[in-house]
This record gives structure tokens, C-alpha cells and sequence, in this order.
């Protein structure tokens, strides 16, 4: 008897491990106050903390997080990366695939992970709360595997993030009603400090010791609103293993630079002399040399070393880490990233013949014209565009009014070419180009197709930068990228189809395209944006319903019992709250982020 209970208990242990481990966790969003750039003031963190707790997993388990929102106003939270395989209900974007969380009520997430390993993060996805809400997901390989490098002696996260002054809520909102451009951080933090470079901030910056001769797994997040990052650290290098979520291969490089949204895994060889060194990270702007309105702020931790030596009276400075515009730094790292491509993390990438849905798609700058009652005249207000069609929020989200057949809510006509084709990258450009429309509209796609997209960046109102495109529910291969004009004859005949990057979130390059592909095999609603927030904020979005396949494996996963309403009862708790919640619908549903044109 006693050997056949031990065989079932080892049966049982064999099944949880094939089936991977399930993790509780519970993020409490309050207000908390925090000091920094000597100031004081109160920000929406989860559980006091900035940046948010860890959730540390392995490959393939089940995490649940019970969200307790007791902030004045509704969020959402967005596991970044994760692909939430057949469950869109809890992938987080408002008004996407949920309604929010209100002050008061709870909602909890089931977390579903498959093949993403490495590192990725979740974040606040309701307006511009991801500024102090977020934190990193840490997934350690498989129970029984490891990692394919050398294991490292010890890993850590390093979240670079934006920090500004004041209620950045209330910003943002006094810029939607006057009319004015949104807010610049004010400075960037390292695991929530700006270092020791800026004003008031020298006691708290954040260190790192580390002992001679170790090799260290640096897990580094771009959690910035609005920020492409330039990273190094002195007088060291770094071998980049890992990028959103997935292996790739090897790059040594001194510097790494990350867009909105990314994720990094970098070892570092602790092998230089005992000592300080900073870790730093500095803007790198894809706007024209002419703007000089962005964070110029470098923002430092500090590398020490373990031992007994003379401290030096000031941290080495990265002499390597490239300077504001330097494009060409950009690209040289850009250009060297590869998937891993081996057995164990196989490419599939769709080829030629499998391609199903061809989409070319637009990224511009825009110019809404809207009749203001008050004054009786027109105003121009800036907006952002895929395919000339700017995103407004409805009051409902989208995954219910799909999976409940309830109409009004959406369009299913998103448009696989923009309206006209002109010289997108030209610095003239015509009314037509300039003027966009607001709507609501998804493509649909059937289940299991061969998707490619090309993004093609415009010069539209002089506006081309770095767009940052993320999507939800997927990794995408990125097969292409390059400058100017896409020529479809041309260009595809470059295209990696051997060993192409699988990312969720990738740039497309100023004044030129980006083309991804992937294969449609997961069920239901799913966004797609710019990940820098203003042009989201703007209506640089869209969404993909993807249809059920023939089986209950290859359909949605019924919804939990419990969604957050997208109505509050006239009776409810929450009736302080109304005016603010009808203040927010308004801006959501009205406009997005009006900014007077100059």
C-alpha cells in the first residue's frame, strides 16, 4: 500500500510539473507618496511600491492576481508579453477586453503562460497610469531545463521608467482641455530613482554590489511612457541572450538600446577593477534635430564591487553610452538581433506560399478639425493615425460585445491598405494626408492564418519617428525593416526567413517600414499600438478579432464569472466617483488628447 501511494504522489508530481505551477499574488492600487527631485507627492502604485512587486515564475505556469483597486479612479492591468493563449479576458487593455477595474471593486486575472521565457513585465493599460504602475515578470526555464548559456551566478531587474512632477493625471488632463501638448517626463529612474545626477537625489540612488568574478543576468525593461533608451554600463560589456520573452543570439556589444515597451536579457562578466561604476541610460530621439523639447535627463545607478579598496570620490561614467541622436548607434545594435533558431527554440516563421492576409498599414501624424459649440469655430486638433484612422474608445469593450454578438460597439472593416499612396517619407504633403477620422474598427481574421503586415512610417506634418508597435495575444516575427518608401517587389527579397527576431514589440523606423508576420492561432480580441504612450493617447491603434478554429481547443475560452461592469448602478458605492468617471468618458470617447496646431 505505502509503494503504491508513493507511485500515485510521484504520478501527481510528474502531471504538475508537465502542467506547470500555479502562483497567487495580490497587487493593492493605492496612492502612495514618494519623493523624489525634492519634491513630495502622492502616485497610483500597486502595494506602495514603485516599481511594482515582482511576480517570479517558471515556464509554462498559471499565475492569479487578485488586482484591489483602491485608487479614485478605474485601471486595468496588461501582462506584457504573455500571450494568454484562448483567454483575451484577461489581457487587460480598457475597453479592449475589459471595462476597468473600479475604485473599490476587484477583479482577479488568470495568467496564462505557454513558450514565453526570459523576461517580460505588466503594466497599468488606462490612460497614462503605466507611468507608476508596472512591474517585471521574471520566467525561469522549465522545471528540469535550463538556461541555452552558461547559467549565471544571479539575476537582476532593472526597470527604467519616466518620472515627472506633480499629479501627472491632472497634467494630462489640463493638457486635453487646453489644448496643449502632453507632458515630458521630468526625469528617468532606474528601480525608481532618477540617481544621483539629478537635483536631490544623491542619497537614494540605486546600487547594485556585485563580486569579482561572478557573471550576472541583467533584466532589463523600457517601462518609459514616451522613451527610447540608450544603456550602458562603464567599462563594461554585455552579452544580449534574451529579448521580449524569447532567446536570441548572442550580440557582445558595450551598449543596448530599447524601445517603449521592450524587454532585455543581458549578462554582465563582474571582470574590471574593484570599484564604483554607473549604470546609465540616456534619451535617444528619433525626432528631428530641430526638437529639443524631450527629457534630456541621464539617468544613473551604480555598479560597486564587493571588497576591501579605496572608494573612488565619484562612480566611472559609461564614456560608450551614445548621445541623444546618434541613429547610427541605433541601428548598428538593431540590425544584430537574430532568434536563436535552434531545436529546442525553433523558428516558424509563415513563408511566401503560406501567406493568407497581406496588410499594409500606415503610421502618420494628423490633423482632426472640430466644431467647438461654445465659440462657434473651428479648431485643429492633433490626433495619430494607422491607415488614416484614428482610434476612439468605446463606452463598452470590444471582447464582449464579439463574444455576446452585440452591435454598435465596433466595425469589422479596418482597411488592409491606407486610403490613397503618396511619398510617405516626403517632406511635403497634401491635405488629404493630413486629415484623419476617428473611429472603431478591427480586422477580422480567420483562425489560423498566415498574417503579414507591413507598417509604413510617414513624414505626415513633419511627425516621422520611432513608432514602438506592440501586439497583444502574439509574438511576431519581424522578417524586414528598412528607410523610405516599402517597394514590394524589392524589399521582400532581403526578408530573413532563417533565424528573423520573434518579438511582441518592435520599431518602425523613422521615415521608413517594418514588415512582421505570424500566424493567427489564438482566439479572440486583441489590441495593436504604438507603445509610445502620447501617440496612443492620440489614436495610433487598432484591434484584431481572430476567429474560433473547428475544435474547443482552437475556440475562446468562456469568459470568468465575473467581468468589471462597464456601467455603474445609480445605487452603487461608487456614485462619489461620477463625476470623474463621466469627465473621463468624455475625454475617451470625444477626443483624444487635444493639442492646438501649430
Amino acid at each position: 500500500m505505502t509503494q503504491i501511494v508513493i507511485f500515485l504522489l510521484l504520478i501527481l508530481e510528474f502531471f504538475s510539473l508537465v502542467q506547470g505551477r500555479v502562483h497567487f499574488y495580490d497587487f493593492v492600487v493605492r496612492e502612495h507618496n514618494f519623493t523624489r527631485l525634492c519634491e513630495t507627492k502622492s502616485m497610483l502604485v500597486v502595494n506602495d511600491r514603485f516599481p511594482g512587486p515582482e511576480i517570479r515564475v517558471h515556464r509554462g505556469d498559471k499565475i492569479y492576481v487578485n488586482v484591489q483597486n483602491q485608487g479614485s479612479y478605474g485601471l486595468t492591468i496588461h501582462w506584457h508579453g504573455i500571450r494568454q493563449l484562448r483567454n483575451p479576458w484577461s489581457d487587460g487593455p480598457e475597453y479592449i477586453t475589459q471595462c476597468p477595474i473600479q475604485p473599490r471593486t476587484n477583479f482577479t486575472y488568470e495568467v496564462l503562460l505557454s513558450k514565453e521565457e526570459g523576461t517580460v513585465w505588466w503594466h497599468a493599460h488606462s490612460d497614462w497610469t503605466r507611468a507608476s504602475v508596472h512591474g517585471a515578470i521574471v520566467i525561469l526555464p522549465a522545471v528540469g531545463t535550463t538556461f541555452p548559456f552558461p547559467k549565471p551566478d544571479e539575476d537582476e531587474v532593472i526597470i527604467i521608467a519616466s518620472w515627472y512632477k506633480g499629479d501627472l493625471q491632472a497634467r494630462v488632463d489640463e493638457a486635453m482641455e487646453d489644448n496643449e501638448n502632453l507632458p515630458h517626463s521630468d526625469a528617468y529612474t532606474i528601480n525608481g530613482q532618477p540617481g544621483d545626477l539629478c537635483p536631490c537625489s544623491n542619497e537614494a540612488t540605486y546600487r547594485r554590489n556585485v563580486d569579482y568574478g561572478k557573471t550576472y543576468l541583467l533584466r532589463i525593461v523600457n517601462a518609459n511612457i514616451d522613451a527610447d533608451i540608450f544603456f550602458a554600463i562603464a567599462q563594461h560589456n554585455f552579452t544580449v541572450v534574451g529579448l521580449d520573452g524569447a532567446y536570441i543570439k548572442p550580440i557582445d556589444t558595450t551598449y543596448i538600446v530599447l524601445s517603449p515597451g521592450q524587454t532585455m536579457d543581458v549578462l554582465l562578466e563582474a571582470n574590471q577593477v574593484l570599484g564604483h561604476y554607473y549604470m546609465a541610460g540616456r534619451h535617444f530621439s528619433s525626432e528631428n534635430l530641430a526638437v529639443v523639447d524631450f527629457d534630456h535627463a541621464n539617468v544613473t545607478a551604480i555598479l560597486e564591487y564587493n571588497g576591501n579598496y579605496t572608494h573612488p570620490t565619484s562612480p566611472v561614467f559609461p564614456s560608450n553610452l551614445p548621445m541623444y541622436h546618434d541613429f547610427v548607434a541605433s541601428l548598428n545594435f538593431t540590425n544584430q538581433i537574430r532568434s536563436l533558431a535552434i531545436p529546442e527554440y525553433a523558428v516558424n516563421v509563415p513563408l511566401d506560399n503560406e501567406i493568407t492576409t497581406r496588410m499594409f498599414i500606415t503610421t502618420s501624424m494628423n490633423s482632426l478639425y472640430c466644431e467647438d459649440s461654445s465659440s462657434g469655430c473651428e479648431t485643429k486638433q492633433i490626433s495619430a493615425s494607422v491607415n488614416n484612422i484614428s482610434w476612439v474608445n468605446p463606452s463598452s469593450d470590444i471582447l464582449q460585445a464579439y463574444y455576446r454578438n452585440i452591435s454598435g460597439v465596433y466595425s469589422a472593416d479596418f482597411p488592409d491598405y491606407p486610403p490613397s499612396f503618396y511619398n510617405f517619407t516626403d517632406e511635403s504633403y497634401s491635405i488629404d494626408t493630413v486629415l484623419t477620422v476617428q473611429g472603431r474598427k478591427v480586422k477580422v481574421l480567420n483562425y489560423n492564418e498566415s498574417v503579414e503586415i507591413v507598417f509604413q512610417g510617414t513624414n505626415v506634418l513633419d511627425g516621422s519617428v520611432n513608432h514602438p508597435m506592440h501586439l497583444h495575444g502574439y509574438s511576431f516575427y519581424v522578417v524586414g525593416y528598412g528607410f523610405g518608401n516599402y517597394d514590394n517587389v524589392t524589399d521582400p527579397k532581403g526578408f530573413n526567413l532563417v533565424d528573423p527576431p520573434e518579438v511582441n514589440t518592435f520599431a518602425v523606423p523613422k521615415n521608413g517600414w517594418l514588415a512582421i508576420r505570424f500566424t493567427a492561432n489564438n482566439p479572440g480580441v486583441w489590441f495593436w499600438h504604438c507603445h509610445m504612450e502620447r501617440h496612443l493617447t492620440w489614436g495610433m491603434e487598432a484591434a484584431f478579432i481572430v476567429k474560433n478554429g473547428d475544435t474547443i481547443e482552437t475556440s475562446i475560452r468562456q469568459p470568468p464569472s465575473y467581468m468589471p461592469p462597464c456601467k455603474i448602478p445609480l445605487d452603487s458605492s461608487l456614485n462619489n466617483f461620477q463625476e470623474i468617471l463621466l469627465k473621463k468618458k468624455n475625454f475617451q470617447e470625444i477626443t483624444k488628447k487635444k493639442v492646438e496646431y501649430k
